[in-house]
């Protein structure tokens, strides 16, 4: 029987075709593949022309493909539709795909060709995208060991072959400890102050693990956080913050201690063999950022401006708990009484909003944006095969009839789905030998489901989150260019997080509101009373979250610029790396820790990128200044972003991108003015 990750999707669109794939097509799909791209090396290396652009710099752009088409589909089921046997196939083949990497990378002769190439490209009258592929390439090899001795690049090959396996056990580690946790409540009196959509929802969850009658509570967020934010019952916040902060932290099965010490070494060790003083000198040779200590001065010129706010923030919060009766707030109490603070402050209740976000709403109001200001349109499309029943399909067309990009919407949480919020592609955009391949783009999610009696409503932050993985999805479906590695989100790390960002402004705005925030019962429009306290709340705990954001970005450096990689214990490197950062009201738990659970930075592609949520905010911040100014439904301004940045991808530089729609550089006044922290 032919496997069908080896044929031509005969499918609508060429999306992939769920139902047929099976966990065995896998491994031997994966094994042809990287067959099939090694004898494309091969051709490359031997052939007897002349080195050219075509021949060597747009043969390797291709030369992978069919394994890229696989990898898509296998590492987004593994990320959002995970089992054992899938994470058994990963380790299997990730180790595969690292070798393969390096056969390429750590190629002498090959490397020889594109250095002809790159050598004269003065000459040869190639186009900006044509050049922008040919200096990716050039430094892509230069950046990867190409010019190391044979001694050296076999000790890079050991490196990012424990770096691959890591990197999967950490996250595999993560998914594991959450999963394994359900705090079980057999008492209603121990709900007092959950929400009854809350009580419900953990009443399904009891039904589902056989204890209909009782309340069961996980690590998902959608379970976790309103329990922490509502819960009157502070023995019960208690341990369920202890679960959540010593996941992968307790020295059992699922510990991730010993990895992020390797993970951390194995880095340092790639970095000084490639010649770098350390992991993040070596990433952020490919960032906007100029050098790690840029970043570092960054994140302490925002702590310094933070702090202050931050620390009258969290006395208002304990001198507020104290008033109603708490002796002491301990980090367990502090999302009670920061809403309860909320509350009275701006009369706003996260609770009394979430009637008027309805998810079918939310993402009808998304894509109504989306056609106001880059004239798209979305309609649902049940001939497109998913890899679970929750998840939705849609044609994406432009006003003229063009098909634009498939597009997967995947919202509820499940055993093997992990946490957080990202988009993710399918397949990217690119034009193949005269063939436009338009993109296949899809955001997961993790929000409430559906109960027996309410619609999945969300709270406000979660809409944020929608919007905030919309505004990636529009990047990756926006794209318009040749070369797959140069469009949509195949940018540098810290400028991709600008279109996620920006769009998430559009929330806060009656004009969009006014779109999809109506009551799921009675279809009333949310009041303008409710978007003023949204507004007026918008910046409260700012100084805290920002420095919060700030305290993650310095961990992160501060793991990734050791100069000798060693860490001795990771609680005491995590306590030292926060101290400039941490408030001493609050202090830090004992037992629990952040970066055993640090998924963006040990499993992700954060890892000396973190910084670039705040570096991006100040983007952003500047960028919605322009559309305030001009009107946020301006076509001129929506025309002027989508062309300078959502459709450029990484086609050129992104500050001449960016500065080419706002026309000037980005000022981070403008993040500070939104924030509340310009005095």
């Amino acid at each position: 029987m032919q496997n069908p990750l080896l044929s031509p999707f005969n499918t609508a669109f060429g999306t992939a075709p769920f139902s047929k794939i099976k966990e065995e097509h896998f491994v031997p799909a994966f094994d042809e593949a990287i067959k099939i791209a090694k004898e494309n090396i091969k051709n490359i290396e031997e052939s007897s022309e002349s080195p050219s652009f075509k021949n060597v710099i747009v043969d390797l752009e291709h030369c992978s493909d069919l394994l890229g088409k696989i990898s898509s589909i296998f590492f987004n089921l593994n990320s959002a539709e995970t089992n054992d046997e899938i994470q058994k196939i990963a380790q299997e083949v990730s180790p595969k795909l690292s070798a393969l990497r390096n056969d390429i990378l750590l190629n002498q002769r090959i490397f020889e060709k594109v250095k002809v190439v790159y050598d004269q490209k003065d000459q040869l009258n190639l186009d900006v995208e044509d050049l922008k592929l040919l200096e990716k390439t050039y430094s892509d090899f230069a950046l990867n060991g190409a010019e190391l001795n044979e001694e050296k690049k076999e000790q890079l090959r050991n490196v990012d072959l424990e770096l691959s396996k890591l990197s999967l056990t950490f996250g595999e580690n993560v998914l594991a400890a959450t999963n394994a946790y359900a705090m079980i409540v057999d008492k209603e009196e121990d709900l007092k102050g959950l929400p009854e959509a809350v009580k419900e929802a953990a009443a399904i969850s009891a039904k589902e693990k056989g204890m209909e009658g009782k309340w069961v509570f996980t690590l998902q967020y959608p379970s976790y956080i309103p329990f922490m934010t509502y819960a009157e019952n502070e023995n019960l916040r208690k341990e369920l913050f202890f679960a959540f902060g010593s996941r992968c932290f307790d020295g059992y099965d699922n510990d991730n201690q010993e990895i992020v010490k390797n993970l951390v070494s194995f880095r340092n060790q790639k970095a000084q063999l490639l010649g770098f003083d350390n992991y993040a000198d070596y990433i952020l040779e490919k960032r906007m950022a100029p050098s790690p200590s840029a970043v570092v001065e960054f994140l302490n010129d925002l702590e310094q401006k933070a702090r202050p706010a931050a620390e009258e923030e969290v006395n208002d919060v304990i001198a507020y708990a104290k008033a109603n009766g708490a002796t002491e707030v301990k980090r367990w109490d502090w999302a009670l009484w920061s809403e309860k603070l909320k509350k009275e402050r701006f009369a706003i209740d996260d609770e009394a909003l979430k009637p008027y976000f309805k998810l079918e709403n939310v993402l009808e109001g998304v894509f109504e944006v989306a056609s106001r200001l880059y004239d798209l349109n979305f309609t649902p499309r049940n001939d497109i095969e998913t890899y679970h029943e929750d998840v939705m399909t849609y044609e994406v067309t432009d006003n003229n009839g063009r098909h634009i990009s498939v597009f997967y919407a995947d919202f509820f949480p499940r055993v093997g789905k992990r946490g957080g919020a990202w988009m993710t592609s399918f397949r990217g955009q690119s034009i193949v030998e005269g063939v436009e391949q338009r993109p296949h783009v899809s955001i997961v999610c993790n929000f409430t489901k559906p109960t027996e009696t309410k619609p999945s409503l969300l709270t406000f932050n979660e809409v944020t989150t929608l919007f905030h993985e919309f505004g990636h999805a529009l990047h990756g479906m926006l794209a318009e260019g040749k070369y797959e590695s140069l469009t949509g989100t195949s940018v540098y790390w810290d400028f991709v997080e600008l279109p996620s960002q920006v769009l998430e402004n559009w929330c806060f705005e009656r004009e969009t509101l006014d779109l999809f925030a109506k009551h799921y019962e009675t279809n009333e429009a949310i009041p303008q009373e409710m978007i003023d306290k949204i507004k007026a709340s918008s910046t409260f705990l700012e100084g805290y979250q920002t420095l919060r954001q700030v305290s993650f970005g310095l961990l992160d450096m501060k793991y990734h610029q050791l100069s000798d990689g060693k860490i001795e214990d990771v609680s005491s490197f995590e306590k030292e790396a926060m101290k400039s950062t941490s408030i001493d009201q609050l202090g830090k738990v004992d037992g629990t820790n952040m970066s055993v659970a640090f998924s963006h930075i040990f499993q992700g592609g954060y890892a000396a990128g973190y910084y670039s949520y705040k570096w991006a905010e100040v983007l952003d911040a500047d960028a919605f200044e322009l559309f305030k100014e001009k009107g946020i439904f301006d076509k001129e301004t929506a025309n002027s972003f989508k062309e300078n940045v959502l459709s450029r991808g990484g086609i050129e530089d992104p500050m001449e991108l960016y500065k080419r729609f706002r026309g000037q550089e980005p000022k981070v006044d403008a993040l500070l003015r939104r924030a509340g922290l310009l005095k």
